[in-house]
């Protein structure tokens, strides 16, 4: 069984001499030593006088328990990445613990090559200490600001998945993803595990998982550390892993397991890739993965007051309090510093001694790989022309299609002309077909490399580019960043109410955009980009769980210079707006479409002006031309559109005096004002579209109280939004409406009783509106579907404006 436990070998010869192993320990000494001194030193960093409280930060806030682990990984990936000259990336899965790859960033020179003023001396090496975790500085753990991550430490459950993305297309690269054991509990970790599924040995690299088990979260034991060796190994049998193990707490001895571990993982990942290589067989092999077993804070202090600190909870912050605690605790803090020796590891001007400056490889680190700054390699999709795929609309509402099914010839055409540079892939919990970009499979099938029934399975392919056969939002999601942040492009479809479950995977990748904005150094990457479809609007026969348009509150939260959400009422405007989004750098587009038989409002040429603007009058609804209109009627999203219109139908033949503007909204953004985002309008342009005081009655696609939200700064507070309001379950599509007061009778309702000019004319039309929706009611309850009028109704061409 190709496992070590302690005391064991695979040989009688150690895989390290006694000069490797010296400088490697030393160089593991030296990064502890960095790692401890970044939680609490301002001053002397050298240690060449006793400390003193002024040498200290005033607040002490970090992370010490995971980090002695991954100084121990870092410090031997570093060794065979030298040894094999391989392309190698880190991903720190624990959730905190950034002062330790930053010790090996500065330690290797790669800190110093995007921060020169960080140098690699006295004066540096203060710089650096000081700037940790604190205020101006750097966070705690593994961020945008580390030279060398793609995955923010905070980021708890997501390393694994972001690992399968990065090496994807990527066959030389080997991504080792370090997954703490908390991390380990949480459920797209879980998920994870089975990315060793898509992983094709012929055009793809390797993820190498080294599970740490050092024992303890916050303040419990973890689950994985209190399980038996002989259980985790099976576990990960399991899960289609070759587990090996390096366990103990003795260094030397730990040193030279791992080297051996390393180094038959090493072989086993390249013999894998050989093999399948030489054959061409994509099938899927028993990758290795490490589970490393460490004492919590190993080499810290190993207790403080009388308490134990290593191999214990207590480790996992800051081992040795200060603050009030100074006086008691700074001579067992200096002498746990001290217990590294650094007078060994540096020099007297601070530079590390030539043991472990020739340690670390040259051409081949980690901090400075090009895949962790995935705007270095990135290359332009090769696109068509979308207005080749456009529907052609005579006249406003005169077809019908299916907005998706329309956008899924254009999505397949891309896939198409990107076969060759593997730069593109499509992400979705099984739903490509359910949401009609089943057109892609004419040119490539779903990843899958375990067994296929033939007549049964669809699509299914060792070499597929469509990522759909993992029913899980995490690991969707996850693997698409990865994919992204690595320097290649894609989208991720959903269900619009199942995007919830990634929400704080959004928002984490929202945030590292922003933080790489301000990072010169980090290079562009394309943008993060979701289409919604299956939307609250139309859910036959899926009810009330199915509905939930709340990702748009959330995205709306997020910084202005990042997040772009569209809303197409038509497939032209879907195409014009997918095309703008799959070309775009640095944002995160959320796309809302419809996937359903809709009415086509527009020309593609009208189409393009419309998403460019990103909002306008659509003049050929309206009937205010040269003249202040009585009420404004807005839209945005398809089903909202819709049934404005039809209520713009019913109030221009049964009130033909009433003088109506109609506005439909694209681009979300643009109702906000342009100090607040870069698309927002002007109040000058969004009262010369809204007016300053005329009713607004706004229909829009998810919950009211955002539109509210994005104009509250407007002059006009006449504003009356209707959108979804938590109603509905399983029933017919416009029953959906009625019960969330968005449909036609309702929103004709609406705008008769805020126009008090109107008196007692409108009374009879609001009497009428009334009766449809009682007749409504009855009629679904009777027969099961909409009003035939309803199915039917089709925009009445004569009430087109002149042109």
């Amino acid at each position: 069984m190709p496992t070590i436990k302690t005391g064991i070998r695979f040989s009688k010869k150690q895989p390290l001499s006694e000069q490797e192993l010296r400088q490697l320990h030393a160089y593991w000494r030296a990064a502890n030593y960095l790692t401890a001194c970044q939680l609490y030193l301002m001053d002397n960093p050298l240690l060449e006088r006793p400390l003193v409280k002024s040498d200290l930060k005033q607040t002490i806030v970090g992370h010490w328990g995971t980090c002695p682990g991954q100084n121990f990984i870092y410090t031997h990936l570093d060794r065979v990445i030298k040894r094999n000259d391989l392309d190698m990336i880190y991903l720190s899965g624990p959730g905190h613990g950034g002062n330790a790859m930053v010790a090996q960033d500065w330690l290797d020179g790669s800190y110093t090559e995007v921060y020169p003023n960080i140098t690699r001396d006295k004066e540096g090496m203060q710089k650096l200490f000081k700037r940790f975790s604190f205020p101006g500085g750097i966070p705690s753990h593994v961020a945008p600001e580390t030279p060398g991550s793609i995955h923010e430490g905070g980021e708890l459950g997501y390393s694994l998945a972001h690992a399968f993305g990065a090496v994807a297309d990527n066959p030389d690269l080997i991504a080792a993803c370090v997954v703490g054991d908390g991390e380990a509990e949480t459920g797209p970790l879980a998920t994870s595990w089975h990315g060793n599924k898509f992983v094709n040995p012929i055009t793809d690299g390797a993820v190498l998982p080294i599970l740490h088990l050092n024992g303890f979260k916050i303040a419990n034991p973890t689950i994985f550390s209190r399980m038996s060796h002989e259980e985790v190994e099976c576990f990960f049998r399991g899960c289609g892993w070759e587990p090996y193990f390096v366990e103990g707490d003795d260094p030397m001895v730990m040193h030279q397991q791992m080297a051996a571990v390393l180094d038959r993982v090493i072989r086993e990942i390249k013999r894998i890739q050989r093999e399948a290589r030489k054959t061409g067989e994509a099938k899927r092999p028993r990758w290795p993965m490490i589970v490393l077993r460490t004492p919590k804070g190993w080499t810290g202090p190993k207790e403080v007051d009388g308490l134990p600190v290593e191999n214990c909870w207590r480790a996992h912050q800051v081992p040795i309090s200060m603050g009030t605690d100074t006086d008691r605790h700074l001579a067992q803090l200096e002498a746990w510093l001290r217990s590294y020796k650094p007078e060994e590891l540096f020099n007297p001007d601070g530079t590390p001694v030539e043991l472990i400056a020739s340690f670390p490889p040259t051409g081949r680190r980690m901090g400075a790989n090009p895949h962790a700054n995935g705007g270095l390699l990135l290359r332009d999709l090769r696109t068509p022309d979308f207005r080749d795929y456009a529907v052609d609309v005579k006249a406003p509402g005169a077809v019908e299609a299916q907005d998706m099914y329309v956008l899924g010839t254009y999505v397949r055409d891309v896939m198409k002309l990107n076969m060759e540079s593997r730069n593109f892939r499509i992400f979705a919990p099984d739903e490509t077909a359910s949401n009609r970009l089943q057109a892609v499979f004419e040119v490539t099938g779903r990843r899958f490399l375990d067994q296929q029934i033939p007549g049964i399975d669809d699509h299914l392919d060792p070499d597929g580019r469509v990522m759909d056969s993992m029913l899980s939002e995490h690991f969707c999601e996850g693997f698409l960043e990865g994919y992204l942040l690595t320097g290649r492009h894609g989208f991720f479809d959903s269900y619009e109410a199942f995007i919830r479950i990634v929400d704080s995977m959004f928002a984490q990748h929202a945030k590292w955009l922003k933080m790489c904005s301000e990072l010169p150094w980090r290079q562009d990457i394309a943008s993060l980009n979701y289409i919604l479809a299956s939307n609250v609007w139309q859910q036959d026969h899926n009810g009330f769980t199915h509905q939930d348009p709340g990702f748009l509150d959330h995205v709306a939260n997020k910084k202005a210079d990042v997040v772009r959400m569209y809303l197409p009422p038509d497939a032209n405007c879907l195409l014009s707006c997918f095309d703008h989004c799959i070309k775009s750098r640095n944002y995160v587009n959320v796309i809302v479409a419809s996937k359903h038989p809709r009415p086509q409002w527009l020309t593609m040429e009208q189409a393009v002006k419309h998403c460019t603007q990103g909002i306008g009058i659509w003049s050929w609804a309206s009937n205010d031309q040269g003249q202040e209109p009585d009420v404004v009627m807005a839209c945005c999203g398809d089903t909202p559109t819709l049934e404005t219109l039809a209520a713009v139908s019913i109030l221009r033949q049964e009130l033909p005096e009433l003088k109506i503007r109609v506005v439909n909204v694209v681009d979300l953004m643009k109702l906000q004002p342009h100090t607040e985002h870069p698309h927002g309008l002007t109040d000058e342009e969004y009262d010369g579209l809204f007016t300053k005081d005329k009713p607004i009655i706004f229909a829009y696609h998810g919950y009211p109280t955002l539109v509210h939200e994005l104009t509250y700064r407007r002059h006009n507070r006449n504003l009356h939004v209707r959108g979804y309001k938590e109603e509905g379950t399983i029933t017919t599509p416009f029953d959906m409406r009625v019960l969330n007061d968005i449909d036609r009778f309702d929103l004709v309702i609406d705008t008769v009783r805020r126009l008090p000019q109107l008196g007692n004319r409108g009374a009879y039309l609001v009497q009428k509106m009334q009766d449809k929706l009682v007749e409504h009611r009855q009629y679904i309850r009777d027969n099961g579907v909409d009003l035939p009028e309803v199915r039917s109704w089709k925009w009445d061409s004569s009430l087109n404006a002149a042109e």
